[in-house]
């Protein structure tokens, strides 16, 4: 057994692993951001449509993302081991299933306004829905790449490329949006065909300077990760795929959660709608601390697991929810603080409806504010739990805690007790926390009994 690491080593080892982390998945969620914002100062109509549109490309995005996620733990335990052939082949077998699950969804994403009018969607609404989701749904392929190029990377302890790459494409997705939403610089103005054309151009991008760095940097160049891409191994296949699947669909489980939140805002109406799309954008700004961390938790909780360290795995898990509890604490400060400037920023000065969507979108952060910690400590205990490779029983937790709890919640809140979009956010509130605590004692009942 190894000697016992001090606290603060772990504490330095997860914000190494995890700042960065961070950063990439803040930069990640500031693509949608800049989307949103600049949308909202277009037209709200056009930003209830990308609301709606988001949502549902997040739900099929996050379950394909599961085999990205897959990889982070598998080549973690390999790099723990020191098995660079394992972690050549998950990575290009988590390469595979995102390529192949990209392809199925196209027809989908391509045919989805009747499925948003059987969902009692707006027709106008609908139908800009549709037009943004034919241009951006060919870019998943490249965004679920880059998926696991970033777990691959994140597993390996290359976290700071990602931030940068990341960064960059926020970068490309700015300028490209400025130029096709509004029609700057002699381009055309677009509006939401142009946020749908940036965010494609971007992913595009991404993957090009990932998959570059993978295949050229000296120190990983001995990896080969692109020897024989098309070549399949079906055995790396079927781990990726068996430990993938689940976390796909606890994923889904989670961010379906949210696009029924949104199914349920434009039953309400467009402005409430618009709310929700403003306080879930900064709301998943708050959340990617949580997520970074979770990640770095994962990669670490790997590696202890490669290297059979039960008392450290236990240990550093406990600093891991230490940190994120702090977190928690200073974004529910801030939300509670400064709602109204936040808000602010996503609307433009001459919106007729402006201060309606203010009221509304204050009254959601201060309900987010109510499961902060209980969504924060639901994603970290998810990714320790990944870290040990329990992917199939988290998997059920999450489905009864968003979907058997949460979304009847946040019907009866909303509607039946009439306390409206704040009383949606409510009841995924108890869903949320919920999720955590199950998930908790789920980790804590199998750590405890490794020696």
């Amino acid at each position: 057994m190894s000697d016992r690491i001090p606290i603060l080593s772990h504490v330095k080892a997860l914000l190494a692993l995890g700042i960065p982390l961070i950063g990439s998945n803040v930069a990640q969620v500031a693509l949608h951001v800049s989307n949103t914002v600049m949308l909202g100062w277009y037209d709200v109509t056009a930003l209830a449509a990308a609301t709606l549109a988001t949502a549902s490309y997040v739900v099929l995005f996050y379950f394909g993302a599961g085999f990205a996620q897959a990889v982070m733990p598998l080549v973690a335990e390999a790099a723990g081991t020191g098995d660079e052939t394992t972690a050549r082949r998950v990575t290009r077998m988590g390469m595979w299933l995102s390529v192949l699950y990209g392809i199925l969804l196209l027809p989908v994403m391509f045919w989805s306004r009747p499925l948003f009018g059987l969902l009692g969607q707006d027709p106008a609404v609908s139908e800009l829905a549709q037009t943004y989701l034919r241009i951006v749904g060919p870019a998943i392929i490249p965004a679920l790449v880059v998926m696991v190029l970033r777990s691959y990377l994140a597993a390996l302890g290359r976290t700071q490329v990602v931030l940068w790459v990341t960064l960059t494409g926020l970068a490309v997705n700015i300028v490209a949006n400025w130029a096709l939403i509004f029609g700057n610089w002699g381009f055309p103005a677009l509006g939401i065909a142009g946020a749908a054309t940036a965010s494609a151009l971007v992913q595009l991008v991404t993957m090009g300077l990932l998959a570059g760095y993978a295949a050229w940097l000296p120190e990983l160049r001995h990896n080969r990760l692109f020897q024989r891409i098309w070549k399949p191994d079906w055995q790396a296949f079927g781990r990726v795929f068996w430990l993938g699947w689940p976390i796909g669909l606890t994923s889904l489980a989670e961010s379906s959660l949210f696009t029924a939140a949104a199914v349920m805002m434009g039953w309400i109406g467009p402005k409430p709608l618009a709310a929700h799309g403003i306080a879930m954008e900064l709301t998943a700004l708050a959340f990617m601390l949580h997520v970074g961390l979770s990640n770095a938790a994962t990669v670490r909780t790997g590696r202890f697991l490669g290297e059979r360290n039960w008392p450290e795995l236990r240990r550093g898990a406990v600093v891991a929810l230490c940190l994120s509890a702090i977190c928690g604490v200073g974004i529910i400060v801030t939300i509670l603080t400064i709602p109204g400037p936040l808000i602010e920023l996503f609307l433009s000065p001459s919106e007729t409806d402006r201060e309606a969507i203010i009221a509304i979108g204050t009254a959601l952060l201060a309900a987010a504010a109510v499961f902060q910690f209980g969504d924060a400590a639901q994603v970290m205990a998810l990714g320790l739990l990944r870290g040990v490779q329990d992917t199939r029983v988290p998997m059920f937790i999450a489905g009864l805690s968003y979907w058997i709890v949460g979304v009847p919640a946040s019907y009866l809140l909303g509607f039946h007790f009439g306390l409206g979009p704040q009383g949606i956010w409510y009841g995924l509130a108890v869903g949320l926390i919920l999720a955590a605590m199950l998930l908790l004692l789920r980790f804590w009942t199998r750590a405890l009994r490794r020696e």
